[in-house]
């Protein structure tokens, strides 16, 4: 019996090409892909530092506060008198405070990279934007926010402790060849919202002239908490600033969510004057 051997020539190309090439994911605007959806109206619930948020402290009543030796010596003169004279009654309504103000918040899209909150107390608005702009030349009240979110899927890529060829992690590739799973929707895993807020004019950690300086910067955290029929919006903030605190100050704010806008009442922040008590 004779065997004949045929040789077939392939294109290099057709060895070369990896098996079941993957189509690119096409990323999702942050408002698209959101995994919680924190817009409409809230109000404030102060169940932290009542006496300090819902009341002026005297001067000099810095509690909790991790002020150093140079914040405390500005918060024991403070004179609101002077602060009046010169056009910074508003001092209080930057955005280290304006979250722990007594307020209703109303939360929108701006567009489809950009969260806006207005918040009744001061009539003050804040802007979060999820593009890496540069921040404006000059400091404001409200300073310049950065911001992104963060889900499951997000966090173990970002740290790396579960392996992207682990086949049980949603959206990530199969230690294979084949075609992975679709990743799942962002919405269904839940999230935060992180916040960075640097460029902030200086102004006051509370309302009876507890000091924060321009190199302060903010980080907040927003989660979404429902008990019963009530949703809950909780944001966690962490000052830094190496002027006047020897260490982090971290405060959290709760707010309940509201059916409409029906109680909103904005008023202006020079009309909301504390005064000074020793």
């Amino acid at each position: 019996m004779t065997y004949r051997w045929i040789a077939i020539a392939l294109p290099l190309t057709a060895l070369c090409q990896p098996p079941n090439p993957q189509t690119p994911t096409p990323v999702q605007a942050p408002k698209a892909a959101s995994p919680i959806d924190i817009t409409g109206y809230w109000v404030s619930l102060v169940t932290e530092d009542w006496r300090y948020r819902m009341l002026n402290a005297p001067r000099g009543d810095y509690y909790s506060i991790p002020l150093n030796t140079e914040g405390k010596r500005v918060a024991d003169t403070w004179d609101p008198a002077k602060d009046v004279a010169a056009g910074k009654q508003c001092m209080a309504y930057g955005a280290p405070n304006i979250m722990r103000q007594p307020a209703r918040l109303h939360i929108t899209w701006a567009n489809d990279t950009a969260l806006k909150i207005e918040i009744d107390a001061g009539k003050q608005m804040r802007m979060f934007s999820f593009a890496l702009t540069p921040p404006p030349s000059e400091p404001s009240m409200q300073g310049s926010s950065v911001a992104r979110w963060e889900t499951p899927q997000s966090i173990r890529a970002y740290t790396s402790k579960i392996s992207a060829q682990d086949p049980n992690t949603p959206g990530f590739r199969d230690a294979s060849m084949a075609s992975p799973p679709a990743p799942p929707d962002t919405r269904k895993l839940g999230g935060t919202l992180k916040v960075v807020t640097t460029h902030i004019k200086p102004g006051y950690l509370r309302n009876n002239g507890v000091p924060f300086s321009a190199g302060a910067v903010m980080t907040e955290y927003y989660d979404l908490h429902r008990y019963g029929n009530q949703e809950y919006l909780v944001q966690m903030q962490i000052i830094e600033d190496p002027k006047y605190l020897d260490a982090p100050w971290v405060v959290t704010n709760h707010f309940r969510r509201e059916p409409d806008g029906s109680r909103w009442d904005p008023e202006p922040c020079e009309l909301l004057l504390p005064s000074a008590k020793n």
